[in-house]
């Protein structure tokens, strides 16, 4: 069966279109929160387009988002004009596929749990994966493949705009490593800050959550980590030590991993 999987993030909606287990094709397009519902309609005819694709290509469509308003609107056109019942992946759908060991489940984020699923089912745990989008999400498995929580920060993108937003003086810059740490002018000091300053950030939480989830997992297990989201095709990301694999659509598979566990009634193998 063929799958449209939804990716709401804040920042952007990502599509990919799944023939069975193999991933056909993915689209990127920047997330309109006032969309209607045929708005909705015509960005994602136009997106499929662009691969010779259209909106009778699947047959099943599961969403995961962190925009609520989004969520129903695109629910709706789905509804009316596909006439397909999307599945929404949250933490009440995720009950009975992924073990959710977090004080208040039902306030994770659609895209933590699917990227901790994802992680599960192709690395197995101890695990992490971060999430380099609007935010930065560290997301931590257990070496029993239960979601544990993590950490959420800034991303890139947003620290720029706040530092610039609030200090006049100050240019937009491209967010790329500078020629040295020690800037010589104001665009290679503000890179030396936000890009260089985020590559330690990123350094620094990843070894303090290694170390939590290596004392919590059997004695030699080995913690697996994983970068996925907008930021992964960034060169500085090899500058960020102990990263293990690169999955630009990790989020997406998740998305198929809980959509086939509940579209059987079982749990996705481990």
């Amino acid at each position: 069966m063929q799958l449209l999987a939804v990716d709401i993030g804040n920042t952007n909606v990502t599509l990919g279109l799944f023939d069975g287990d193999r991933l056909a094709g993915s689209w990127r397009a920047t997330t309109a929160r006032d969309a209607t519902e045929d708005e909705l309609a015509a960005e994602t005819a136009r997106l499929l387009a662009l691969d010779g694709h259209g909106l009778d290509a699947f047959e099943a469509v599961a969403v995961a988002s962190v925009v609520p308003p989004l969520t129903a609107t695109y629910a709706r056109f789905v509804e009316r004009r596909l006439r397909i019942t999307p599945l929404i992946v949250d933490a009440a759908a995720l009950r009975g596929v992924l073990d959710i060991r977090i004080d208040r489940p039902a306030e994770a984020g659609a895209d933590r749990l699917i990227n901790a699923l994802a992680a599960r089912t192709e690395f197995g745990g101890p695990a992490i994966v971060i999430d380099l989008g609007t935010s930065t999400n560290f997301d931590v498995v257990s070496a029993d493949g239960a979601y544990l929580g993590g950490a959420i920060a800034p991303g890139l993108g947003l620290s720029l705009e706040a530092l610039v937003g609030y200090a006049s003086k100050l240019p937009r810059i491209d967010l790329e490593r500078p020629p040295h740490a020690i800037g010589t002018n104001t665009v290679h000091a503000m890179q030396s800050g936000t890009v260089l300053g985020y590559v330690g950030l990123v350094s620094g939480l990843l070894t303090a959550l290694r170390e939590e989830l290596a004392q919590q997992s059997p004695a030699g297990s080995r913690v697996t980590v994983i970068a996925t989201g907008g930021y992964t095709h960034q060169p500085w990301l090899a500058d960020v030590p102990g990263i293990d694999h690169v999955e630009p659509d990790l989020t997406l598979r998740g998305v198929r991993y809980a959509w086939q566990a509940l579209r059987a009634g079982a749990e996705v193998p481990r």
